[in-house]
């Protein structure tokens, strides 16, 4: 009987035991979360099932059949459409690229469930495995899943590839079945080819917590027959899964009649994870005007000395809710605040509470309230609604006062004077990790330390800032594989970085910003950008307040900064450490980008241009943003590289996860702990790591995400 632990399978499963803890939090669901299987989607053991998992639900796997560790990265992208990344390690696996005999291999899968179940009607899905990577795992299949009676539930399907391999009963076409080298192409030319084989199963939920699987499999594991020690001694796979109260699974089998396996997935879902109306102090309610006080205009008379003392009131009001005052501007019927807000992630709580703070500290005929949020010193827009509305939908739903909310462009109404003074200095101490994945020699390495970040702002739109850190532990400095790379070496050089740069000053940089015109808005840094590059960085952005498009352009001019990640710098050159080749890094890139907000939180963005390497092409983005803050996205880049220039996995790729810190503590909050998962770091499709990029300054104020976010309005 195969064995079912071993030093290299932790190390294969560690990814998914810390990405687990990372994610693990409440999980409560309207919906119910389907069993996954082994691969990491929903399913038996190995087979795929025909259910979905509740719309945006992350599902975070760890499943062992035999040899084979699979660590799976799962989302449900809309309720009938979900994707996963998996990572593998197969030991005792014969191929020149294994490490220590264990094989590891990166694959994407995609299903799409084409018919929902009915009372009478099967649900139906479809779906492509490893449809982009070396095609080891590579599969598409038809499936049916049915429930005939509570808690008992019947699966069929068709599979082609690796789910066809067993007892296939008919062939369509000729299918290859070599694994691709380098990875990372869409294998369509196998797409439903090649021998067909039948599979299915049952499941029998007796409780909520319980549930027995029972699957017959048309993987016939050919490969790790033929090059490691698995025996595929029966079809028939059976076993038992425990569901616990945050909806955590552990299934346990025994599989194709000679191994063990192992399932262990930790779902959340962003659309419901914390608390939905926070533990903080609730805001001031509004004031409401006696009648007829409308109509004083006394306090007029003296109005330089009115705007003093409001300015001081407003000032400690803002400040108790966490807000700060910029500056307020009044008039007999109307009054303006500029606003910062250090605290709200959703900005409509933000303005919500700036709101009834006005409608507490103004003379009671100011019937108009303008509210101008800023960051950097930049006005962002002007948020205009009345206070006869505010007195009047105080206890109606957030919608109603959004109906008659205007959110337009705030150019032209910069603060003739700031009421804080300036220069102003911010420091933060706190701790970081940083890792690196998928390196075959260490698929996981982690470096925890602390960082010490701080901003001396100028004045209002100039802001000197940088970020020092310095690793307490870790491994990032271990890394010792060489990367092969045909381009300059822009990124995979990161290995001489994490060695020699401790501490190291992750950014160091003096930052304009500005508004050129209606619509338009720049920015200009110039300094240490990031850890590797250090030069000038340039950027405009035209974005609509009432608009989801929007249009920007960069430009950069770099130089490599030193390895220690100091103050020095370093010419422009890489040598192979190989063969002892130079290769030039072009001293200027950029790209110019679209940007746009398809609505039910779907943003796409197309970046073109000029690439670190000097190669040329398209990035690709789409994300799925939640009102919580929670966001998750993928991205694909294709640049004029060949695939054996770019190496390895043949272009660049990956996942994007978001994380606000209120997910953790159900306090309100900006901070954003950001994660790109790459299957691979290559020196292809490299882009300058510019983290004060315009667009999501911007449009956290302008209608659509202030909209997204308004059901918290009245928190």
């Amino acid at each position: 009987m195969a064995a079912v632990s071993s030093h290299r399978a932790k190390r294969v499963g560690a990814l998914a035991t810390a990405g687990a803890a990372f994610l693990l939090t409440s999980s409560a669901q309207s919906e119910t979360i389907p069993s996954y299987n082994t691969y990491g989607s929903p399913g038996l053991i190995d087979m795929p099932t025909a259910e979905m998992a509740p719309d945006a639900t992350i599902g975070l796997t760890y499943g062992r059949i035999g040899d084979s560790n699979r660590a799976a990265f799962s989302f449900q992208i809309t309720p009938w459409l979900s994707g996963t990344f998996r990572y593998a390690g197969i030991e005792n696996f014969d191929d020149p690229s294994s490490v220590d005999g264990v094989y590891y291999d990166r694959s994407f899968d995609v299903r799409v469930q084409l018919l929902r179940e009915t009372r009478l009607r099967p649900a139906v899905a479809i779906g492509l495995q490893d449809f982009v990577g070396t095609g080891l795992y590579g599969g598409e299949y038809i499936v049916a899943t049915k429930a005939l009676a509570p808690g008992l539930r019947v699966t069929g399907g068709l599979g082609w590839g690796r789910l066809g391999s067993y007892n296939s009963f008919t062939t369509i076409g000729e299918r290859s079945e070599v694994i691709l080298g380098e990875g990372g192409v869409p294998t369509y030319d196998r797409w439903f080819r090649g021998d067909v084989g039948a599979f299915g199963g049952i499941s029998w939920s007796p409780n909520d917590k319980l549930t027995f699987e029972l699957e017959y499999s048309s993987d016939a594991y050919t490969l790790e027959s033929a090059r490691g020690g698995f025996e595929h001694k029966s079809p028939y796979s059976f076993g038992a899964q425990y569901r616990f109260d945050n909806d955590a699974q552990l299934g346990l089998y025994y599989a194709y009649g000679d191994t063990l396996g192992l399932q262990l997935t930790f779902p959340t879902n962003p659309k419901t994870s914390g608390i939905p109306g926070g533990i903080e102090v609730a805001g001031v309610p509004v004031k409401r005007r006696a009648s007829g006080s409308a109509s004083d205009l006394g306090w007029t008379a003296d109005l330089e000395a009115t705007e003093r003392s409001i300015e001081q009131r407003m000032t400690t009001n803002l400040s108790r809710e966490k807000l700060e005052l910029v500056n307020v501007e009044l008039r007999p019927r109307s009054a303006t605040v500029w606003l910062r807000n250090p605290t709200y992630g959703a900005p409509a709580q933000a303005i919500g509470r700036t709101a009834r703070v006005m409608s507490r500290t103004l003379p009671d005929s100011v019937e108009e309230f303008i509210i101008v949020p800023t960051e950097n010193g930049i006005p962002m827009s002007a948020v205009t609604m009345k206070r006869s509305d505010l007195e009047a939908l105080e206890n109606d739903a957030a919608v109603e006062m959004l109906a008659r909310t205007s959110i337009t462009d705030a150019y032209g109404r910069g603060t003739p004077e700031d009421l804080v003074t300036f220069p102003r200095f911010n420091w933060v101490v706190a701790p970081y990790f940083d890792y690196s994945g998928f390196d075959p020699d260490m698929p996981l390495r982690i470096d925890v330390g602390a960082r010490v970040a701080a901003s001396y702002e100028i004045r209002r739109n100039v802001v000197l800032s940088g970020e020092l850190r310095k690793r307490v532990i870790g491994n990032l400095d271990e890394i010792s594989r060489e990367s092969e790379s045909l381009l300059p070496r822009v990124r995979t050089d990161y290995r001489l970085y994490a060695d020699e740069g401790d501490p190291f000053i992750r950014y160091l940089t003096l930052e304009l910003y500005g508004r050129p015109a209606p619509e338009l808005y720049s920015r200009v840094s110039v300094g240490y950008l990031e850890r590797m590059y250090a030069g000038v960085s340039g950027e405009v952005l035209w974005k609509p307040a009432d608009s989801r498009l929007a249009f920007g352009a960069e430009l950069n001019y770099v130089r490599r900064r030193a390895y220690d990640g100091l103050f020095g710098l370093e010419e422009n050159v890489t040598v192979d450490p190989v063969s002892g080749i130079e290769r030039e890094i072009p001293d200027v890139n950029g790209h110019v980008s679209g940007y746009y907000a398809f609505g039910n939180g779907f943003h796409g963005q197309v970046d073109v241009g000029r690439y670190l390497a000097g190669d040329y092409g398209a990035t690709f983005t789409l994300t799925r943003e939640f009102a919580n803050g929670w966001s998750v996205g993928a991205f694909a880049t294709f640049t004029d590289v060949t695939e054996e220039e770019f190496g390895e996995g043949s272009f660049d790729k990956g996942i994007m996860l978001t994380i606000p810190l209120s997910a953790g503590t159900s306090r309100p909050s900006r901070t954003l702990s950001r994660q790109t998962i790459r299957s691979l770091q290559r020196d292809g499709g490299a882009r300058l790591d510019v983290s004060s990029r315009l667009y999501d300054q911007v449009r956290t104020w302008h209608e659509p995400d202030v909209s997204n976010t308004w059901g918290r309005f009245w928190r």
